[in-house]
Parts: C-alpha cells; sequence; structure tokens
C-alpha cells in the first residue's frame, strides 16, 4: 500500500497532464481533418499564411485556390480552419 501512495501524485500528474493538454490537442486535430475532408469546390477559405481565395480544384491532398492574382496549389493542411470558419461567418 506504501508503494501505491509514493506514484499516486506521478499518476495524478499524468492523468491531469492527459485531459489539459494531449486530449484537447488530439480533439482539435480531428476537427481540422474533418474540415479538411469537408472542402467542396467554390469554399472560401483563408491560408494559414493569410492567402484569401476560392476553392478552384480538389486533390487528395491539394487544392488548387483562385485569388486575385491566379491561381495557386497549395496543401489542404496549409488552410486554416479558424480563419476560413469566421470569414464565412461573416459573409
Amino acid at each position: 500500500m506504501g508503494q501505491l501512495t509514493q506514484f499516486a501524485p506521478f499518476l495524478l500528474m499524468f492523468v491531469v497532464i492527459y485531459f489539459f493538454m494531449i486530449r484537447p490537442q488530439q480533439k482539435r486535430a480531428k476537427n481540422e481533418k474533418e474540415f479538411e475532408s469537408s472542402l467542396k469546390v467554390g469554399d472560401k477559405i483563408i491560408t494559414k499564411s493569410g492567402f484569401h481565395g476560392k476553392v478552384a480544384e480538389l486533390a487528395e491532398t491539394s487544392v488548387i485556390i483562385e485569388t486575385m492574382s491566379g491561381k495557386l496549389k497549395i496543401e489542404r493542411s496549409a488552410i486554416s480552419m479558424e480563419m476560413s470558419a469566421a470569414l464565412n461567418k461573416k459573409a
């Protein structure tokens, strides 16, 4: 019983770290994957680097977006979920 009480603070620390750091990060990653897979042609987006555009074509891992200056090919992971949602909420 003495060894269990000796390791209890470590177990408690791991549980706290899991619920406050690891689990929210996993949930955020899952939401981003769902957002990337739900993109469709015509969606207005903002990339993480700040480019504004509209989805012109979709590929498995990349997207071609139309901007004011032409077309750009970017990775799906470069699209910001938060900024794109805020842009679509305003419109």
